[in-house]
């Protein structure tokens, strides 16, 4: 039996293992949690709720056995750790508010069925595979796998084996709650095993992830044409314009390119700079850099902004694309120097977008900055890119910073700030083009994990509904004078019915039920809309 081995980044000592499930696990998970699933499904939202808060408590109460772990397992701060469970309670906290009005039964308009109702309700997918990242291990696992919990599915989980030490940790919390730990199953281990889990076939699968892996997945799921979602890569543009703050802009910029030591989805990994405030950024940018220290202790006292990457694997990815850039005649003005896996936080100019850091996902602490003739070129390079995560948009004039951030091809848009957009528990996140189709946060984040299904209620069709007429042959002028009725835009076209059916025989025996019926549609929808206003 195969072991993943817990190794602090930090100091390259192991503190641990967990076993590795094998394919066996994986068939076994799937098929208990396809049997407890139809127990799960059937508890009311209440108390799925109910059960759900335990586990809220439950993180509370473990909060620095959690910061603690993550320390260890990834290298960041306690703090750090700190803010990614902050950020799990908030949203989980807003969802068991917010879900008993998300998932309820909703009502829709009949249209010409008037002795008919109808409603659409949604309805979970049954099992869900949630494969999770190493760079946030907690707040993008917990959060998901809650969701999909909420929803009414059960849950078979792969975490990260880079952080095998909190999937652990997940596992453990789970535990915690007897009344949930029967509707999720936990599975640790290598890729191999992720590919298990994908080829048993559950009834959807959530990644979050590289674009790569994501790229695997999509071809492991169209085989079964099993539903996926994906949370994938970024390479996140920044745009300074001429009337930014350009102290804060540096600042900020600084922090959310370096921030968890770069390995943060909707970090910056690119800045354009128009060129009269360009010298001026590069300056300010270079002053805040000098001022982050690097470093590792595990206690809650700690002075340092960053850690260190977070496995060998990311380093190779930095150094490769430093080395490219360098070689294409990029020059580092800040920074570079690597001891172990940490990276000195680096500013690096003269980059262009036949370079590796421009165009590939770095999850490092490099800060690439470009300077461009004006907002259109800014907007141009920063469209120029396979992924569409999130962009940050520099300007003291807000006018033509909201111009700017809707023309940007991403899922998310910061103005004068970075990263900020993430901690607001109820504002979808996720991505556009190569950088995935998921939304997590608010209302977007649950019904994801489920399927809205429509149901019809009624008696037998009735001779008078004029739906019913329209099923009987010979009635085209009728269908067309219900047409014009019901959708005409002008009076002329709505009023068209009438006038024909004073010349034409085949509708004057039906224009009187027709008048009647658009009448008493007409006084039922003032009705409703008088009542709709009185309850807001």
């Amino acid at each position: 039996m195969s072991t993943l081995p817990f190794i602090n980044p930090a100091t390259g000592e192991a503190f641990g293992e967990v076993q590795s499930a094998t394919t066996e696990d994986v068939t076994r998970a799937i098929k208990d949690m396809r049997q407890a699933f139809q127990v799960w499904r059937k508890r009311p939202l209440k108390d799925r709720i109910t059960v759900l808060r335990q586990l809220q408590e439950v993180i509370i109460d473990s909060l620095d056995e959690i910061t603690a772990v993550l320390n260890q397992d990834t290298g960041k701060s306690r703090q750090d750790g700190l803010i990614e469970v902050m950020m799990t309670v908030d949203r989980l906290h807003q969802y068991y508010r917010n879900a008993p009005v998300w998932l309820k039964r909703r009502r829709v308009p009949p249209g010409l069925y008037v002795f008919k109702s109808y409603y659409k309700e949604p309805h979970p997918y049954g099992v869900v595979a949630v494969i999770g990242p190493w760079n946030y291990p907690f707040d993008l696992t917990m959060p998901v796998v809650c969701s999909a919990l909420l929803a009414g599915n059960t849950v078979v989980l792969k975490p990260s084996e880079v952080t095998a030490a909190t999937g652990v940790l997940v596992e453990s919390l789970i535990k915690r709650v007897p009344e949930l730990s029967p509707f999720v199953r936990v599975l640790h281990g290598g890729p191999d095993i992720g590919a298990a889990v994908v080829q048993s076939s559950p009834d959807l699968v959530f990644l979050t992830g590289s674009t790569g892996t994501g790229r695997k997945i999509a071809k492991a799921t169209a085989e079964t044409m099993t539903p996926f979602i994906a949370e994938l890569g970024g390479k996140d543009p920044m745009i300074v314009l001429e009337s930014a703050d350009i102290a804060a802009a540096a600042k900020w910029g600084t922090w959310g390119a370096f921030y968890n030591t770069g390995q943060t989805c909707m970090g910056i990994e690119r800045v354009y700079v128009v060129e009269s405030v360009y010298d001026e950024f590069l300056r300010q940018a270079v002053s805040e850099a000098k001022q982050i220290k690097q470093g590792y202790v595990a206690d809650i006292r700690n002075e340092n902004n960053m850690g260190p990457l977070t496995f060998e694997r990311q380093l190779q990815i930095v150094q490769d694309q430093l080395d490219d850039a360098l070689a294409k005649g990029a020059r580092i003005i800040y920074g570079g120097k690597i001891d172990g896996l940490f990276v000195e936080p680096t500013i690096i100019v003269d980059v262009t977008h036949d370079m590796k850091l421009m165009q590939e996902e770095t999850f490092g602490p490099i800060m690439p900055v470009m300077k461009v003739k004006d907002e259109t070129e800014a907007l141009w390079l920063a469209n120029d890119s396979v992924y569409g995560l999130s962009a940050s948009v520099w300007s003291n004039n807000m006018r033509q910073a909201k111009r700017v951030a809707h023309r940007l091809d991403v899922g998310s848009v910061n103005v004068n700030d970075a990263i900020s957009h993430y901690p607001v528990s109820l504002l979808p996140f996720g991505g556009v083009k190569q950088s995935g189709n998921a939304r997590t946060h608010g209302k977007e984040e649950v019904l994801q994990f489920t399927q809205m299904r429509s149901y019809a209620i009624g008696r037998p069709p009735l001779p008078i509904d004029l739906a019913t007429r329209m099923r009987e042959p010979n009635h085209y002028k009728l269908g067309a004078a219900i047409m014009r009725m019901s959708f005409g835009v002008t009076p002329r076209q709505r009023l068209q019915p009438l006038t024909d059916a004073l010349t034409d025989e085949e509708l004057q025996p039906d224009m009187g039920k027709i008048a009647r019926l658009a009448g008493a549609a007409t006084a039922v929808a003032a009705l409703a809309l008088t009542l709709f206003r009185a309850k807001k």
